[in-house]
């Protein structure tokens, strides 16, 4: 109840602006996002690959209603991949774009718009020496995403996909994906969705995860396990020793701010550990959905409000 509460909360305008405007929220919200210009986010970026990890940038935007405004997104990240190109952290730092925030979601010609967008910020990456993953958001943008993937990886092979464990359609996407050269990030899922489409309760969007996971270590693409829970990082690490997976055959991935020491364990250990990097003045939406994904992200919230207060 409190998850959906949360979720429901992402969406509303007049909730987003009290928060937005509390004082107490910029100073919050820096524990979860890495800033909010290019250049705040890829120092904090910079520092991560310093001490061994791997980075995917994101910047913050959501269901863009302009086409100016999927301009402006298309060319933030043409400057971040300049920058992270100039700062020798390509390597080591790819870019997670939403569709929405390019144009997906603008009435008549949208796919074709983040398509094309897309399309450019992926040469920009490959130009800088690094790759881009395609962000997956609530159900009803799945197939116009995953159809938008195959365009792209006609030209940009590398292009890597999200899919998340908590829609019943999840494992055939696996199936699908799980090929020579595929890259796929598997989440849980943090978007307020339907019983017809997605499991609603803990337990079974975990053992979603699980028979997702199984699949693609199972299978000859690349992995990309995106979770805090120590169960499913044993499960994998197990799963991989299973299906005699080299260490650099997979990666974890955690989002910035959660579980900071348990990503520096793994990287210690020789796992390629990834960290989601978000970053910009469109932190709202992002932040409630962490809170409504692990509720220790909330008591963080709360506490520091209480704090403040």
């Amino acid at each position: 109840m409190l998850r959906r509460a949360l979720l429901s909360m992402s969406r509303s305008n007049r909730i987003r602006h009290l928060v937005v405007t509390a004082p107490v929220s910029r100073s919050v919200v820096t524990r979860f996002v890495a800033g909010t210009t290019v250049e705040e986010a890829v120092a904090s970026t910079g520092s991560l690959v310093d001490r061994g990890l791997l980075a995917s940038m994101d910047f913050l935007g959501e269901d863009t209603e302009q086409l100016e405004q999927a301009t402006r997104t298309r060319e933030a990240y043409l400057r971040l991949l300049r920058l992270l190109a100039d700062e020798g952290l390509t390597g080591a730092v790819e870019v997670s774009v939403k569709l929405s925030a390019v144009g997906q979601a603008l009435a008549g010609d949208g796919e074709k718009i983040a398509l094309d967008n897309a399309h450019v910020i992926c040469a920009a990456a490959r130009a800088a020496g690094t790759t881009v993953t395609l962000d997956m958001e609530d159900h009803t943008t799945t197939d116009s995403t995953l159809s938008i993937l195959r365009e792209l990886r006609a030209d940009f092979p590398a292009t890597g996909a999200v899919l998340q464990a908590y829609l019943r359609r999840t494992e055939g996407d696996c199936r699908d994906l799980a090929y020579e050269g595929s890259r796929v990030r598997l989440c849980k899922g943090a978007y307020r969705e339907p019983e017809s489409v997605a499991y609603q309760g803990k337990r079974d969007v975990d053992l979603g995860y699980v028979r997702a996971l199984k699949i693609l270590m199972a299978g000859h693409g690349y992995p990309m396990l995106a979770t805090h829970d120590p169960r499913l990082v044993a499960a994998t690490e197990e799963l991989a020793r299973r299906h005699d997976r080299p260490k650099d055959g997979y990666e974890f991935q955690m989002l910035y701010g959660i579980r900071p020491h348990e990503q520096e364990r793994l990287a210690a250990q020789g796992q390629r550990m990834r960290v989601y990097v978000p970053f910009g003045d469109e932190w709202y939406g992002y932040l409630v959905r962490r809170m409504a994904e692990r509720p220790a992200n909330l008591v963080f919230f709360l506490r520091a409000v209480a704090t403040k207060g």
